[in-house]
């Protein structure tokens, strides 16, 4: 069943690299932030998070770190009593970008985009006390490098946190 009106906060950490895009290994980061979820009825729920979101991901000659501000929006679906699957858009704003790729001694600045568009998907267990565990994946359904020349690259993070609902 779903729950009632729920507004808390969640933090956890995210491992993150770039899709369609060779050369780079996982980066672990932090996130965390606020959430509020509204019941629809006995079975869904719509959550809505805010949350600042470590990103990017490690490369040999360089470093690509991304910070942003990201707004998923999930619906929940819930199988059993205390346990769903969920899934929707995730709207993100960058807030700082670390990207630079050295060649020899040369180092060049990457211009990555300023907003990022995903798709989330997942699970989460609504444990007592307003204690929340949820997994997700986001796949970034937009081109993170702000360049004609790169073709691919867009995010892919697996997300693991734990929330408390206080109300």
């Amino acid at each position: 069943m779903a729950q009632e009106f729920d507004l808390g906060v969640k933090a956890g950490v995210n491992f993150s690299s770039l899709s369609d895009a060779s050369g780079l290994n996982n980066q672990t980061g932090f996130v965390g932030g606020a959430f509020v979820a509204f019941p629809l009825d006995d079975q869904f729920a719509i959550q809505v998070d805010a949350l600042y979101s470590q990103q990017g991901a490690d490369l040999d000659l360089g470093k690509f770190d991304l910070d942003y501000l990201t707004l998923p929006v999930v619906l929940k679906f819930y199988i059993v009593d205390r346990f769903n699957i969920q899934g929707g858009p995730q709207f993100g704003v960058l807030l700082n970008d670390d990207t630079q790729v050295a060649v020899g001694e040369i180092v060049n600045d990457i211009a990555v985009n300023d907003f990022d568009f995903a798709w989330v998907v997942g699970a989460g267990l609504d444990l007592p006390f307003g204690l929340r565990v949820d997994g997700r994946y986001g796949f970034g359904l937009t081109k993170v490098p702000d360049s004609s020349l790169v073709s691919s690259g867009r995010n892919s993070v697996v997300t693991l946190a734990v929330g408390w609902a206080f109300l």
